[in-house]
């Protein structure tokens, strides 16, 4: 059965990725069909028994309650041409039988069509009258969308909508601890999403608690570690704000205070300033130690997502990862994000080696917040 995912356009990339890890986290089997801008298009087998126990209903409301960067999700009755004409023919040839009240929306992705959405909402609206069904804008039975993108007209029926407003309200100055620079909420969730955690997730540089409200909040144990005792107890208060099961340890990510193969997924953006360098040695020697830490800490065969604002992959190579994904983010002229989605084999390597010479030790004591 197809499905469209109408995709915000924050990112490129991300919310592809998200919209494909949600589906393997929830079990469902899927098969993109198209990949538009602003529009993927999968088939998802309406098939309980292939979808692990969780039936397609079942699917599709956990993923309204879990994506960040998707808007609507869609059950498509027809795809078709991208002329006034082809979208009025899909939407004759496609039209199911009603029982009740519709509405007609029709959302146009960025310029690619030169259509007008209101004639267009019109028109259609005309198709269905003669028919002699009813409207009703403000509470209908049924909703119907029409996405015009790239050469392509989508027409369907609504099933889930994403509450992005949420989002909002859980921007970092909104928070009882604030601190500028951290990620915003719909990008910190999809990249929580797209590391697939099960029970936990990691982030050894968690600052004030941003990624680990965003995972505890669909219902994943947030673990986190820092350095900074003050920014600590700021996640602390935004943790307990949000009612998040976690635990929080004051410690240097390039020794942590956990057990090998412990933890389902790690997610973390690690400081980029002169100031961790220097507590840290050396900023390549803060990255490179800290994903051997990671790995070590990683159960094979799951993910990590690791954000730098400069290429880091001989580091990841090192530290025994494989590159699954690269998102670029531009966050203003002087910073980009590079997120790179990484995967522990499930064979381990016998060692690692890393190649940074340093002077002394870099041992910090390690407690954890009660």
């Amino acid at each position: 059965m197809l499905y469209a995912f109408e995709l915000s356009g924050e990112h490129k990339t991300i919310p592809v990725s998200e919209v494909c890890a949600c589906l393997e986290i929830l079990g469902a089997r899927y098969t993109i069909r198209l990949s538009l801008d602003g529009c993927l298009v999968i088939d998802i087998e309406n098939d309980i028994e292939k979808n692990i126990g969780n039936g397609i209903e079942n699917i599709l409301k956990s993923l309204t309650k879990r994506l960040a960067m998707t808007h609507h999700i869609i059950k498509i009755l027809g795809i078709g041409g991208s002329s006034e004409q082809d979208v009025l023919d899909v939407v004759s040839n496609n039209m199911p039988d009603l029982d009740g009240t519709y509405s007609i929306r029709v959302k146009r992705v960025r310029d690619y069509s030169p259509l007008n959405t209101e004639s267009m909402e019109r028109k259609i609206g005309g198709i269905f009258f003669k028919r002699g069904e009813h409207a009703d804008l403000k509470d209908p039975d049924v909703q119907f969308r029409v996405i015009l993108t790239e050469d392509k007209c989508i027409f369907g029926i609504m099933c889930g909508s994403i509450d992005r407003s949420a989002f909002e309200a859980r921007k970092p100055h909104h928070k009882p601890f604030f601190y500028p620079g951290v990620l915003m909420p719909r990008v910190a969730l999809a990249l929580v999403n797209i590391s697939k955690p099960e029970t936990n997730l990691f982030d050894p540089f968690c600052g004030t608690g941003g990624i680990l409200v965003e995972a505890g909040l669909i219902g994943i144990k947030a673990i986190g570690g820092d350095m900074q005792r003050k920014i600590l107890l700021g996640a602390k208060m935004n943790l307990e704000h949000y009612n998040v099961d976690h635990s929080l340890m004051f410690e240097d990510a390039c020794g942590l205070a956990l057990r090998d193969d412990c933890v389902d997924a790690v997610v973390t953006d690690p400081p980029y300033g002169r100031s961790a360098a220097i507590k840290a040695q050396s900023l390549e020697y803060m990255l490179g130690k800290s994903l051997i830490e990671v790995y070590r800490v990683l159960k094979p065969g799951r993910r990590a997502v690791f954000i730098s604002e400069r290429p880091i992959e001989k580091l990841v190579q090192e530290a025994g990862f494989e590159v699954v994904e690269l998102h670029i983010q531009r966050v203003h002229k002087s910073l980009t994000r590079r997120m790179l989605v990484l995967r522990k084999p499930r064979q381990e390597r016998k060692s690692h080696v890393f190649k940074i010479l340093i002077k002394g030790k870099n041992l910090f004591n390690i407690s954890f917040l009660h």
